[in-house]
């Protein structure tokens, strides 16, 4: 497992991290081959687990805060989410700060987490959605910092709002976000734009996070792919959305290297970017575990595929499906 400093945290975190929204609440979850999985992504060196109140209603912090006192004596860094006041997913331009993040519902929610973790500090504390409308507000920058003079929290994140990586900009230059969460891949390469370069000038850390395009750069979903009922990709993979998507995915096959997966090419891109700190693949049995710890030797794809997977940006933006 290779490590990269994240931003000006300082940590060193692992670059394959452990992104835990499958564990709580998907259709076709098995909890013992979950938390076999969870265990041996510790012991293949990942030490990065991103989760949110809202997998599960607290269950997939729950699950997190049993995996750290399984390791006491190892360092595993916790990033989780506040949830929206409002609970709608993705945030909208006319929503107000008001309706979203209040000051005492962050507070409120800080200690939740706390308290499902089963820790008295959480490393990285992200909000769950974001509208940059919201950065001149002091109200939300007084409660993060009060609550991290108090402990709670060392370090503040925001998660991006898909196909949106600029909605962010002018929060980042208040000085009071350390890290990032954004979509990132192989069609999603909008972030290197203005994103990337800013992250790098305000030393930000940056968490690459939906790097199989959830699951259209796998390789193995077909224009006839259903899936189970209640699970959520039945209403992001909607026709108009599953069968480009599929088309996209066929169109990389040709790229893909003897020996190697469509997968593994998806996480050797994001990785071949040093912009890119660590990324949150969703993993709940042992053989992903196994296959997406092991893109993590620091052998990065070479400069003529990179090339060649730049062709393949597909720029997009949010719609009703999109979530």
């Amino acid at each position: 497992m290779q490590y990269r400093r994240f931003g000006r945290t300082e940590m060193q975190v692992s670059e394959m991290g452990y992104g835990m929204w499958g564990l709580a609440g998907w259709k076709d979850s098995d909890d013992d081959e979950t938390w076999k999985s969870l265990l041996l992504s510790v012991e293949l060196g990942c030490n990065f687990f991103d989760t949110a109140w809202a997998y599960g209603d607290g269950l997939s912090e729950e699950i997190l805060g049993k995996l750290l006192r399984q390791f006491p004596d190892k360092k595993l860094y916790v990033a989780t989410k506040i949830p929206p006041k409002n609970r709608k997913w993705p945030s909208k331009p006319q929503f107000t700060l008001d309706e979203v993040f209040p000051s005492d519902y962050i507070e409120e929610y800080v200690n939740d987490s706390l308290k499902n973790l089963g820790t008295e500090s959480i490393d990285l504390m992200q909000f769950h959605v974001w509208e940059d409308a919201w950065a001149d507000r002091d109200d939300w920058k007084e409660t993060c910092a009060r609550l991290t003079r108090e402990g709670k929290v060392q370090h503040w994140g925001i998660s991006i709002n898909r196909w949106e990586p600029n909605n962010s900009l002018r929060t980042l230059e208040t000085g009071q976000i350390s890290a990032v969460q954004v979509i990132y891949n192989i069609f999603d390469q909008n972030p290197e734009d203005q994103l990337f370069p800013l992250c790098r000038k305000l030393d930000i850390g940056v968490i690459a996070r939906v790097p199989f395009d959830e699951g259209t750069l796998t390789g193995t979903l077909t224009k006839d792919t259903v899936f189970p009922p209640g699970d959520w990709r039945g209403t992001y993979f909607v026709p108009e959305n599953l069968i480009p998507s599929v088309e996209h995915a066929e169109a990389l096959k040709p790229l893909v290297q003897a020996g190697m997966t469509m997968a593994e090419m998806a996480l050797r891109f994001i990785l071949s970017n040093p912009d890119v700190h660590t990324t949150i693949p969703g993993m709940r049995r042992e053989r992903n575990v196994r296959m997406n710890m092991a893109t993590s030797d620091g052998k990065g794809l070479s400069l003529d595929l990179l090339n060649a997977l730049k062709e393949h940006r597909w720029d997009r933006v949010p719609t009703a499906w999109s979530q």
